[in-house]
């Protein structure tokens, strides 16, 4: 059963919720919309909140958000688990909004071509960027486009992404370290110019293609336990 790709087999009846791990946060209604449905199965799949709070001109002074229609204003997706990410203790790191587990630390690897990025992620295992979570090479991934880009925070820059409570912007060791102001590699190609990758920088939050000989940082990334 792989719940990541937004793909669900369950042969012979269903699973309950408790075991299959979901991939949003677990006290969602029975019929809710927005995430796990009870024992009906999946619901369309739910769209986080960008985390913008504030309203802006189009000069890009501050403005009250009441009425204008922003983001900063409706604040339209699932609301943020309070805390948003989890430090496990082990080198990792989860995300109570996605329940995926995330390394740590987000530069073990360096700057690499896609390729290697690949490898890196896929051959990560404790005893290494300072996990003692007992994973093995294969429980590790290059996260897609759409997993990395879920950590973003749209209230802040440089790196958009916000601390554990998730009330303020991230800084040094809550609940990650060694996050880089720069562009990671996603897993995803990029389906017009296939010698491309999909990254997202944690400058503005925004995504790019580069090729796959660029060198970008990595920050794996793991299912649900």
């Amino acid at each position: 059963m792989r719940r990541l790709g937004v793909t669900l087999v369950v042969v012979l009846g269903l699973v309950p919720a408790a075991a299959q791990g979901q991939i949003f946060a677990d006290d969602f209604e029975y019929g809710s919309p927005n995430g796990w449905s009870g024992i009906e199965g999946w619901a369309p799949a739910a769209v986080g909140r960008t985390g913008q709070v504030t309203c802006y001109d189009e000069n890009g002074a501050v403005i009250p958000c009441a009425g204008t229609g922003q983001d900063g204003d409706l604040r339209p997706g699932v609301a943020w688990p309070v805390p948003r990410f989890v430090d496990n203790g082990d080198g990792t790191v989860t995300d109570n909004l996605t329940n995926l587990i995330w390394l740590k630390y987000a530069n073990c690897f360096g700057s690499r071509s896609w390729t290697q990025a690949l490898n890196d992620a896929n051959t990560l295992s404790a005893g290494w960027c300072g996990l003692t979570d007992g994973s093995v090479a294969g429980d590790w991934h290059l996260p897609s486009v759409n997993e990395l880009q879920s950590l973003v925070d749209y209230e802040y820059g440089q790196p958009p992404l916000s601390n554990a409570a998730g009330t303020d912007q991230w800084s040094e060791g809550d609940a990650f370290s060694g996050v880089l102001v720069g562009n990671y590699w996603s897993s995803s190609t990029q389906a017009l110019w296939e010698e491309s990758a999909w990254s997202v920088s944690f400058y503005d939050g925004e995504l790019y293609h580069d090729f796959k000989m660029t060198g970008y940082y990595v920050w794996p990334a793991r299912g649900p336990r």
